[in-house]
């Protein structure tokens, strides 16, 4: 905020020493060299006097938000937190009001409810996230309160009960990837496995959160909806960005008006089309048995409107559809790279199951070897890499061992935990049986890709 008051003020100088006498312009120039004074001691004081200056990080990281945004727009976040924690340790300052654990303590001092402690708020990380600037949804909402409200009539689509009833819809999609990979994977160049993968899972959860498929299986392209919300969340990075630097991100959007003007239009066609899926499952009647069925039972109850809806909505598609083909991609590569798992694999599956048929969410949940496999590449690749950021609350709160004062922004990050030495011996070896026989030096609770607490995600079984 001070940074912010600071940026404007020299601004507002400049543009008015157009004009002025010479000695008017030296006492312009005066009050400029002492306000440059007072952000250079400004700078010192975070460095040096800080509450947090006890944490080892980047230099930079002491006085200035510029190395986390340069590693969050880099593409290579997760691999540069990663080498962060290895030099500095388990506690890393990555800004000026921000911490960074990698440790399995920390998870559960952050994220997960705790007796006689006071919950840790999401970030203003999460702020712009509202749906057509009207409703938030239970990814966006910061509210303690109101987020309990969402999930309460949430979670019900996610129940067991739920997942035996849309079984039907998920097989129906598999069944047709499975025939379409036959298909492309008869020539010898191969087929791009993360694109098909993308198809599917868009296909599946855009069935369970709108009522029908984005048709990207059948067709083998991407639908155009699909492709604006993989550019929002890339615009994700740019837009946290633009929070910690408001200055330079209103220049930015001066020096490139086109390139806001698309991202204005792309945010209202997926807005448009979006509202325009939800009407048509809400209006039609229906007998299928999606996401959209325990919401739209509870929607009297629980006063939930048709913008609500489609935030939710919105999220489930993007929560649940890349997220799930980076594990299922990463899952298939470390199988290949390794053929004595794989053969395992096979065996279990092939020993526990006389045809096709018999596949389904019940059976396969009881393969210990198969959940192991998809533990350990979940662990390796954590579908959400980045951090998700939370604020110490009033009075401060232990993190870890570590008193840490209210209002850092903390953290833990997913891909510094689950590949760190100290929590996984040989953390780069692609290793199920360690989700079998946990050895003393394996810490699995360190890996955790759902998130823990009450904001852990409502997939999580």
């Amino acid at each position: 905020m001070a940074n912010q008051h600071f940026d404007a003020l020299v601004q507002h100088l400049i543009s008015g020493a157009n004009g002025l006498g010479e000695s008017r312009k030296a006492m312009l120039a005066l009050c400029l060299s002492l306000l440059l004074g007072l952000w250079v001691l400004s700078k010192l004081y975070n460095a040096r006097e800080h509450p947090l200056s006890r944490f080892p990080g980047p230099f930079t990281a002491q006085f200035s938000n510029f190395s986390h945004c340069k590693r969050f727009l880099g593409g290579k976040q997760p691999y540069e937190m990663l080498k962060l924690h290895q030099r500095y340790g388990p506690v890393v300052r990555i800004a000026p009001n921000e911490l960074s654990f990698n440790t399995h303590g920390s998870w559960r001092d952050i994220y997960d409810k705790r007796k006689g402690h006071m919950p840790f708020i999401k970030s203003d990380f999460y702020d712009g996230g509202s749906f057509a600037a009207e409703a938030h949804s239970i990814v966006s909402e910061r509210d303690p309160e109101k987020h309990a409200q969402m999930r309460k009539y949430l979670r019900d689509a996610f129940s067991d009960r739920s997942l035996r009833e849309q079984e039907s819809l998920i097989n129906h999609s598999v069944d047709e990837f499975i025939d379409r990979i036959g298909e492309e994977g008869s020539s010898l160049s191969g087929i791009d496995i993360v694109m098909w993968f993308n198809l599917l899972t868009f296909d599946i959860i855009g069935g369970l959160a709108f009522g029908q498929s984005f048709g990207g299986v059948s067709s083998g392209t991407e639908h155009f909806w699909v492709s604006i919300v993989v550019k929002s969340l890339r615009m994700g990075a740019l837009a946290d960005c633009f929070k910690r630097f408001p200055w330079p991100g209103a220049v930015f959007q001066r020096m490139f008006p086109g390139l806001l003007s698309k991202l204005i239009e792309d945010t209202r066609k997926h807005e448009a089309y979006t509202m325009s899926l939800v009407k048509k499952r809400t209006t039609e009647k229906s007998e299928r048995k999606d996401f959209l069925t325990k919401i739209l039972e509870a929607r009297e109850t629980d006063n939930v409107s048709d913008i609500q809806i489609a935030a939710h909505s919105s999220d489930f598609v993007i929560a649940g559809s890349e997220t799930t083909a980076t594990a299922l991609s990463c899952i298939t590569y470390y199988l290949q790279k390794n053929p004595d798992i794989l053969k395992k694999l096979q065996e279990e599956v092939r020993n526990n199951f006389r045809s096709y048929q018999e596949i389904d969410n019940a059976s396969t949940a009881s393969l210990p070897y198969l959940n192991a496999v998809i533990l350990e590449g979940m662990r390796m690749y954590p579908p959400l890499p980045f951090p998700l950021p939370r604020v110490v609350p009033e009075g401060g709160d232990t993190i870890d061992g570590h008193f840490i004062p209210a209002g850092t922004v903390v953290s833990t990050n997913p891909f510094a935990a689950s590949m760190s030495p100290d929590n996984f011996h040989d953390p780069w070896a692609f290793s199920p049986e360690r989700w079998l026989h946990s050895a003393p030096e394996d810490v699995l609770e360190a890996s955790q890709p759902f998130s823990l607490g009450t904001r852990s995600c409502l997939g999580k079984r």
